[in-house]
């Protein structure tokens, strides 16, 4: 691939997907396109970026933006933002939502699913406190190929094993060959969306939690605010979003601020900051059940 060739790849990235992609990455972006070339008949790379530029065909863009995305993601990934989520910003909503008996929750950048598959299994865990209530898990994500295998919800053994206990495999997963399957109670639960979070969200509505994790580390500074702030109208008074722990707000965007009480968890610029709720809910037991850490 030549210099002017990977600065319009590097370019295209940028524009379509937030991806900004370092020259240092030539060797990924001949990597992971030499695959794509071979899958759909182009005779190499400068074939590639030629029709790319004369957009020859109006799928070709959209294929090096999945092909180009990482979609790194585990189970329970972390760890802290899931006990956050549990401990500090669930009895919040739940005491907060009593009129309405109703949970909004947005995986931004779900990949395959893990991570709307873990808050699942932590709300299933609540189901008795959570009787009565409509829960809805949105995940969305820029790449088709990744919905459709979260939409599967099917595991290899390395993927399983990769934060996920074993008492929650044993009672949500049922083996299928060399693989695993989520169970269609908790597939059921969680709604998948194509979604490009540098495009307009407004119709996705609002939401009590958006996890939005290890997406900001992939896009320059710009990037990173145009993704916050467009975040930041889909928060629910009072809700709140989880990052990843590499990523901030700080000197990059005024419309979503640190909680000041709790670390890893942010606030749209106008919410008052909320206090923990001390609705009583049985903690010790979700979490010797989860199987996250202290």
């Amino acid at each position: 691939m030549t210099e002017a060739d990977f600065a319009f790849l590097r370019q295209l990235l940028l524009l379509r997907s937030g991806l900004a992609l370092s020259p240092d990455k030539r060797y990924l972006a001949e990597s992971r396109l030499g695959i794509l070339c071979r899958r759909r008949g182009i005779e190499g790379l400068a074939q590639l970026i030629q029709a790319l530029r004369f957009g020859a065909d109006p799928t070709l863009e959209h294929a090096v933006v999945e092909a180009m995305t990482t979609n790194e993601t585990l189970f329970f990934r972390d760890h802290t933002p899931f006990e956050l989520f549990r401990d500090v910003i669930l009895p919040e909503r739940l005491e907060a939502n009593a009129g309405h008996r109703s949970l909004r929750i947005w995986c931004a950048a779900v990949s395959t699913g893990q991570e709307a598959y873990s808050i699942a299994m932590i709300l299933d865990e609540m189901a008795p406190r959570l009787a009565g209530w409509k829960i809805q898990i949105v995940g969305t994500d820029i790449s088709g190929e990744v919905l459709d295998r979260a939409r599967k919800g099917l595991y290899s053994q390395f993927e399983i094993q990769r934060g996920l206990p074993i008492q929650m495999l044993l009672k949500h997963f049922y083996q299928e060959g060399d693989k695993w399957r989520i169970s269609e109670k908790l597939r059921g639960m969680v709604e998948l969306r194509q979604h490009n979070l540098l495009e307009p969200s407004g119709h996705l509505g609002q939401f009590d939690v958006i996890f939005c994790r290890n997406v900001l580390i992939y896009f320059d500074v710009p990037t990173k605010a145009r993704v916050l702030d467009g975040l930041a109208p889909r928060l629910l008074p009072q809700g709140a979003l989880l990052l990843g722990a590499a990523e901030t707000v700080i000197g990059i965007s005024t419309s979503i601020v640190p909680d000041r009480q709790h670390r890893g968890v942010y606030r749209g610029q106008h919410s008052v900051h909320a206090q923990p709720a001390g609705l009583g809910l049985p903690l010790e037991p979700i979490r010797a059940a989860v199987g996250l850490r202290h």
